[in-house]
């Protein structure tokens, strides 16, 4: 077993600011020239983008995070263009992943399964002063959001189907955080799926303080919703959109439908996920499908769990604290996992 952790980062400002100061953390840190490693290779092949189509989408569905893009390039000498490329979250190809995610009417617990190496360790917490929501969750492409929740308890996570048959349009990272920080419930969170371009397919999973689950189906194609309490890695009405292979997706449904029950509380929910022994947690780090984190949100409480590794008590964030002022004092969030490869954010021994 291997020692990792994710950074906190915690702010309050505006988007220009918030990029800027990113930026600077960003400079003393490993995160982008271990990325850069990672994708000289691939940027020709996957990294290409049309500046000014990004540009017109991101005025039309969250203008704010031009300016957080501007700060960040101001902060790291770069064009706008690169700060586009590598942080824009438009049009860029997005490493595969498993994921599990289990919800009830008052919680939403998400395993993020994936590859240590190409995660990010940042746990961000923003409160924005010009425009959006604030928002706490784990980060991806510096920008983007894996999973979290916002000031208005809606919470969001998503889960990996398939990147065949791919077409321009937002990653799923990016377009969490565009959920996350221009919607105040489900419906807005639904409708903003059908209108949004898609780059790849995807189930993002939304529940807010009203208690219903909504799985929405999205691919580059069409957009459905549906309720439900679990989802993992296939469609069920965009069936066509699916992958060949679904044994592993099928199984945790299976597992999570024999666990669930309208008693479950959010700490048992999060044991379901969380616990090695519960054969949801899953160790193919090779495989792009190994647990790395298992993230909980309580949207009426407006709390927030996170945990790096399995069998770990979670951390507890206190949003709703946060937003009346008070400071959060953890620093990290540390954890093990059973591979050796460390996160983007930590040095290479």
């Amino acid at each position: 077993m291997n020692h990792f952790y994710s950074d906190i980062i915690q702010f309050k400002g505006n988007h220009y600011d918030f990029g800027y100061m990113q930026g600077e953390l960003l400079k003393e840190s490993p995160i982008l020239s271990n990325r850069e490693k990672q994708l000289t290779s691939m940027r020709k092949r996957h990294f290409n983008i049309n500046e000014k189509e990004a540009i017109h989408l991101f005025s039309k569905f969250i203008p704010s995070m031009l300016d957080e893009l501007h700060g960040l390039a101001d902060a790291l000498n770069w064009t706008m263009e690169d700060a586009l490329r590598d942080f824009g979250g438009y049009y860029v190809e997005y490493e595969k992943s498993g994921c599990s995610i289990l919800t009830g009417s008052e919680f939403l617990i998400r395993n993020y399964d994936s590859h240590p190496g190409y995660y990010e360790g940042r746990y961000t917490i923003y409160n924005p002063t010009d425009t959006g929501y604030a928002v706490i969750g784990p980060s991806m492409q510096i920008t983007g959001r894996t999973d979290g929740m916002n000031e208005k308890g809606l919470a969001m996570g998503y889960n990996f189907i398939n990147r065949v048959g791919s077409e321009n349009g937002f990653v799923c990272n990016m377009i969490g955080r565009i959920i996350l920080e221009t919607c105040a419930n489900v419906d807005e969170a639904i409708s903003l799926l059908k209108e949004i371009p898609h780059r790849t397919s995807f189930s993002y999973v939304l529940l807010d303080p009203n208690g219903e689950t909504f799985v929405v189906e999205a691919s580059p194609r069409k957009v459905e919703a549906r309720k439900s309490n679990i989802s993992t890695n296939h469609f069920e009405v965009l069936t066509e959109e699916n992958r060949y292979r679904m044994d592993d997706s099928l199984r945790r449904e299976k597992e999570l439908e024999g666990k669930q029950s309208d008693d479950l509380d959010a700490y048992e929910a999060y044991q379901i996920l969380n616990d090695k022994e519960k054969d949801i947690f899953s160790n193919k780090y090779d495989a792009s499908a190994g647990t790395i984190h298992t993230s909980a949100y309580i949207p009426r409480e407006r709390k927030a769990l996170f945990a790096i590794g399995g069998n770990r008590m979670p951390v507890i964030f206190d949003f709703n604290r946060y937003l009346e002022g008070e400071k959060i004092n953890i620093k990290q969030v540390k954890g093990t996992l059973n591979y050796h490869t460390p996160f983007v954010n930590m040095d290479y021994d």
